[in-house]
């Protein structure tokens, strides 16, 4: 990543980071599926409970993740300006330090708050018992899930995907045998059901910490950085500046996962159809998200190392190639829904009133990944200048204050119905790839224009 890149070798350069990000989270996003793959054939009421607990973690969880992405453009800010190896360590072991502390946090709040908010939500007593459980053995891996995380940053950051990539992969056969020996008591194990899947994937977390520990310590050019070869006291200065740029990032995240969480609880007034076609539908719609998401991060990565540098120009450049290639792969995605919403809908219902519901939610997830394919990849790039506050605001308003209210609007006084949840989100997304991309247009104009040198 230099200034004597042609557009053509930028192209190249974003996709070498891009790819093995995209592989991480279609992974990652397997993951989960697995889970609810291997807990749903062990029976349906640990399914529920296990589906009841990621409801209520995957919000809170990504929310306070994204706090720690901020590392990432922190850290390639100063590998772009060729600051000390000693500053780099210094940033990445505080994200460290902060990340446990935030994990005591939340285990601490959980312990005190998961019960009250199970009991109100009038379960059964089993599916009731399988959230609580679940829950409780994914707690023992919040630590090593957090700190994973600020590695994770430390090692995108310096552009080497491939190895968070490696790591993922990884991942997935050893959290598939761990599920396999805890949720069905195989092998001499405890058989724990729904909850068995929650100490499998803390197992995962604790192993995948200790394997980028290892990679970071003894491998080039991350061992370069000497991260762990010094033991440095705790910086309140820094832990400002993570959570400075961090919060509105983690606020940003959680303000657009939590708003499909809402609309699934507002839809649960509809029919059992209408409801299983919707979640149908926006899982597809996730699956499709992981391209503009992974996108987005690599911006942050790219455009930082470039702002880092003062190279605006390259930086500009950056931006919109991968802006570029989410809306072409978009409009892809887009001809293939068109064209087989049915085929689509039937790889997950034999239902024939699900299959025409789903087909139709389809038709509306088309609109809603292309508005995706501009907000997330202009999120990234201003993440990768830093920019998050005007960010934070903006997704607030677009999502909550304008997406949700029309949304709810048209389900519920209009003849639209449950399609009107996908209207309102549509019209959120919409919003919110305008404004922001208004932000990006403006920050490169007038604050980090291309001819500037620093």
């Amino acid at each position: 990543m230099n200034q004597t890149y042609s557009k053509k070798q930028k192209l190249h350069q974003l996709l070498v980071i891009l790819v093995p990000i995209l592989v991480t989270q279609l992974a990652m996003y397997s993951m989960t599926f697995i889970d609810t793959l291997m807990t749903g054939r062990y029976n349906s009421q640990d399914l529920a409970g296990v589906a009841i607990g990621s409801s209520l973690w995957v919000p809170v969880f990504t929310g306070l993740s994204g706090i720690l992405l901020a590392v990432t453009p922190i850290v390639s800010h100063l590998v772009g300006a060729k600051k000390q190896s000693e500053e780099v360590a210094f940033s990445v072991i505080q994200g460290v330090y902060l990340s446990v502390i935030m994990a005591v946090l939340v285990f601490a709040g959980g312990a005190l708050s998961l019960n009250p908010i199970l009991s109100g939500m009038n379960l059964e007593n089993r599916v009731h018992d399988t959230a609580f459980n679940y829950l409780a053995a994914l707690s023992t891996g919040l630590i090593p899930l957090f700190v994973y995380n600020v590695l994770r940053s430390f090692i995108d950051a310096l552009g080497k995907t491939r190895v968070s990539m490696i790591i993922t992969l990884l991942s997935l056969p050893i959290n598939a045998v761990f599920n396999y020996m805890l949720i069905y008591g195989k092998w001499g194990f405890p058989e724990l059901g729904g909850a068995g899947a929650g100490y499998a994937s803390s197992i995962t977390y604790w192993l995948i910490m200790l394997i980028s520990f290892f990679i970071i310590h003894k491998n080039s050019p991350f061992s370069n950085y000497g991260v762990f070869r010094n033991l440095h006291a705790v910086s309140i200065g820094k832990w400002k500046e993570i959570l400075m740029i961090g919060i509105p990032i983690g606020l940003s995240i959680f303000f657009e996962t939590s708003i499909f969480s809402a609309v699934t609880l507002l839809m649960s007034t509809f029919e059992t159809a209408v409801i299983a076609a919707h979640q149908i539908a926006l899982n597809f719609a996730s699956l499709l998200y992981m391209i503009p998401l992974s996108i987005s991060m690599a911006l942050t990565i790219v455009v930082g190392f470039e702002a880092g540098a003062s190279r605006f120009k390259d930086a500009k450049e950056y931006s919109w190639i991968g802006v570029g290639i989410a809306v072409i792969m978009a409009l892809i995605c887009a001809a293939i829904l068109l064209a087989f919403p049915r085929e689509v809908a039937s790889i997950y219902t034999k239902d024939s009133d699900v299959l025409k519901l789903t087909a139709n939610f389809l038709i509306y997830a088309m609109f809603f990944q292309l508005s995706d394919a501009i907000q997330a990849p202009v999120q990234g790039a201003l993440r990768g200048y830093k920019d998050v506050n005007v960010t934070f605001i903006m997704s607030l308003i677009s999502y909550w204050i304008i997406g949700l209210p029309f949304g709810y609007y048209l389900a519920n006084h209009s003849n639209w119905g449950a399609y009107g949840y996908w209207i309102g989100l549509i019209t959120g997304l919409a919003a919110g790839a305008i404004t922001l991309t208004g932000r990006l247009i403006y920050l490169q104009n007038k604050k980090y224009p291309a001819s500037m040198k620093v």
